[in-house]
């Protein structure tokens, strides 16, 4: 019989995962905050138009803004020595269940962008007049922060998963 040898596992993980996804989820969560204040600024359409003093709009503004904050802090969980106290199953796979919804639901718009733009879908009329709006354009960011945000929250939980802690020298023991 042939002797397996194994792979060892990385006893320290690079942190740069979980800072990228915890910026990216304030990236999201800072704009959402002042739309829920009333700034229009880098709204993806018309914010007049939008939805202000209703239940909607405190959800769509202050709740999404709150869980992307909370999203920041489970991203920092993955990296830092303190989140080393909660159980790594705990942490590690609610994120990377969350880093494959957004992965997904940010490649979907450039998926579908690039089926609107080969002709192979067409818009509804009521959409196709939101896309024309100037400020459309924000999406383009917002869905690559999607993007970005999953990549790295996946790739930090990962690494969360993977990472074991250093053996003792002495005993062997972790």
């Amino acid at each position: 019989m042939a002797a397996v040898t194994a792979i060892p596992l990385p006893t320290r993980q690079s942190p740069w995962a979980g800072y990228t996804a915890a910026v990216a989820a304030l990236a999201y969560a800072a704009p959402h905050l002042w739309w829920g204040a009333g700034v229009a600024a880098t709204f993806p359409g018309d914010f007049a138009t939008a939805p202000h003093g209703t239940l909607e709009a405190a959800i769509g503004y202050w709740v999404m803004g709150a869980v992307a904050v909370f999203g920041a802090v489970l991203s920092l969980a993955l990296v830092r020595p303190w989140g080393r106290r909660i159980p790594v199953r705990l942490i590690a796979v609610p994120a990377g269940i969350a880093s494959i919804g957004m992965t997904l639901w940010g490649f979907t718009y450039f998926a579908m962008q690039y089926l609107l733009a080969a002709g192979r879908v067409v818009p509804a009329p009521a959409f196709a007049a939101q896309d024309a709006h100037p400020q459309s354009v924000w999406g383009l960011f917002w869905y690559a922060l999607f993007l970005l945000w999953g990549i790295t929250l996946g790739t930090a939980s990962w690494q969360r998963l993977r990472a074991r802690p250093p053996r003792c020298e002495a005993c062997g023991k972790a």
